[in-house]
């Protein structure tokens, strides 16, 4: 196998499980959203975005790309 195949390979391995585990931790979050189960402001979501937006910035920024699917499992 070539060398570049192998990185490939790697980066799809990590991407696919990393991408995965940030999506699950966005919907936890998501789950904070229950007013009967927990107390929140206005305030507080906005900060809670603002984070998840700049973050996501940072890693359009650094890949140079702006793509996405949006679906449920992440693949490349």
């Amino acid at each position: 196998m070539a060398k570049g195949d192998e990185k490939r390979e790697k980066f799809v391995r990590l991407a696919e499980g990393r991408t995965q585990s940030a999506l699950d931790a966005i919907r936890k979050l998501g789950n904070l959203s229950n007013r009967r189960a927990y107390e929140y402001d206005d305030a507080d979501v906005k900060k809670i975005i603002k984070v998840l937006r700049d973050a996501t910035n940072d890693i359009e920024r650094k890949f140079g790309s702006t793509s996405g699917d949006g679906a449920d499992k992440f693949k490349l």
